[in-house]
């Protein structure tokens, strides 16, 4: 598979339509995922952190109205109840809830495929979004979580606060990662992956 990064384009992108978000929400409400944080997607999370050399990651399921990070890594390993823009930038606290209107996650959902942000400001339609300025995003690396029903659960990613060249190998990483978490949460239905 080639490498291509996302391309500069000369205007704003809202937040996308998703289409597929009711079944998406059935399909996290049926897998008992989306609503709390579990030790197992933290620590996924700091893997992912570890293997991108980031100061954060996070396990991202996305529903109707916001993001929800069920995993997630920061520097101190602080769980960020005092919110994610007063660890990146100082901006509003966030926590590991999220808007849907705030980050990328949701364009790799609707997307369907994993975007690669090596600056965002290097692009218009995504350095306009409020992670940039209030909370102080320079990069970003996500793959969404596509299940066998071929439903998007949500995303995995990597985030910096310096802008990161991640070229093809940090394509080929975070997409090995979402496959592998993926399998994770379908054991959950088989019962093999004990939730929580």
């Amino acid at each position: 598979m080639s490498y291509e990064p996302a391309r500069p384009v000369g205007r704003l992108l809202l937040t996308p339509q998703d289409k597929d978000v009711a079944a998406r929400v059935r399909r996290l409400r049926r897998l008992g995922l989306g609503a709390r944080a579990e030790p197992a997607f933290d620590a996924f999370a700091d893997r992912l952190a570890e293997v991108t050399a980031v100061p954060y990651s996070m396990v991202n399921f996305i529903d109707e109205n916001r993001q929800f990070f069920a995993g997630l890594h920061t520097p101190d390993g602080g769980d960020l109840d005092g919110g994610l823009g007063g660890e990146l930038g100082g901006g509003p606290a966030v926590g590991r809830y999220m808007a849907r209107d705030y980050g990328f996650c949701p364009h790799v959902v609707v997307r369907r495929k994993a975007l690669v942000l090596e600056d965002v400001c290097d692009y218009p339609r995504f350095a306009g979004n409020p992670v940039v300025d209030e909370i102080g995003v320079r990069s970003y690396l996500g793959a969404p979580l596509i299940d066998h029903t071929g439903i998007v659960l949500g995303t995995v990613c990597a985030v910096d606060i310096e802008p990161r060249p991640w070229g093809r190998a940090g394509l080929e990483i975070i997409k090995s990662m979402a496959a592998e978490l993926v399998e994770q949460i379908q054991l959950r239905e088989g019962g093999g992956l004990p939730e929580g």
